[in-house]
């Protein structure tokens, strides 16, 4: 697998996503927010956590506008990989590659701890559905919401990719840590379900010396999704 790392100043969890996409065994590419075209041969784009041009405006506004998204947009639309990881995910969403929009936690502070998803999706970054996932967060915008018919699309499409539980898989609103609408804590969209964006850190529980390697099976997901493509 070909992957690029795209990177925005302010992006602070490049060396995480460069160091789990190595260990999957994709050979790793940055690319620098001004270019204005991916690598040849790019499987998978990937768009770090972190606080893009100091997260003014709004998280993600003007990274949304750089010349690579358009190349990252036209990757999409041919059914290319694309993962966008906190603000990664809220890239992705104001420059429209998925729907709805991450707002200000629900109760106004930054969270910065490990929680508890559950996959209840299947699609190319998918571990087995039903699974329980203990993965990092680290946000102070991560609230997911959209409108009514958005919600229905991407329930009645088995876009959910993933929601907020408690260690036993259990999903209700003591398990959600910032107010996100029906516990989403990650969609997808594209074509094919190309593109994921999520809120919580799996690159950041990659590795035992990490503290666990429930955020690695998401890499490891899109590299067998790639090689049954081939």
């Amino acid at each position: 697998m070909q992957a690029a790392v795209v990177l925005f100043p302010g992006l602070n969890a490049d060396a995480e996503m460069i160091r789990t996409l190595e260990l999957v065994g994709a050979k790793v590419t940055t690319v620098w927010h001004t270019s204005a075209a991916l690598p040849a041969g790019t499987d998978l784009v990937a768009i770090p956590g972190g606080f893009s041009y100091g997260d003014y405006l709004r998280c993600g506004a003007i990274a949304k506008v750089g010349p690579i998204m358009k190349a990252v947009a036209e990757h999409a639309e041919r059914g290319g990989y694309v993962l966008g990881v906190c603000n990664g995910f809220q890239i992705l969403t104001e420059c429209g590659l998925l729907p709805g929009a991450l707002t200000r936690n629900l109760h106004l502070r930054f969270e910065c701890r490990d929680v508890f998803v559950k996959v209840t999706a299947d699609g190319p970054f998918s571990p087995p559905s039903g699974e329980v996932l203990r993965l990092p967060i680290a946000h102070g915008e991560g609230r997911y919401q959209a409108s009514a018919e958005v919600l229905a699309r991407l329930a009645g499409e088995g876009q959910v990719a993933l929601r907020y539980c408690d260690e036993r898989g259990a999903v209700g609103e003591d398990a959600n840590p910032n107010g996100s609408v029906d516990n989403i804590a990650g969609i997808y969209g594209g074509p094919k379900k190309n593109v994921l964006g999520l809120m919580p850190h799996p690159e950041r529980m990659s590795e035992a010396c990490l503290g666990g390697t429930n955020g690695r099976e998401l890499f490891d997901a899109v590299v067998r999704a790639r090689r049954a493509a081939s």
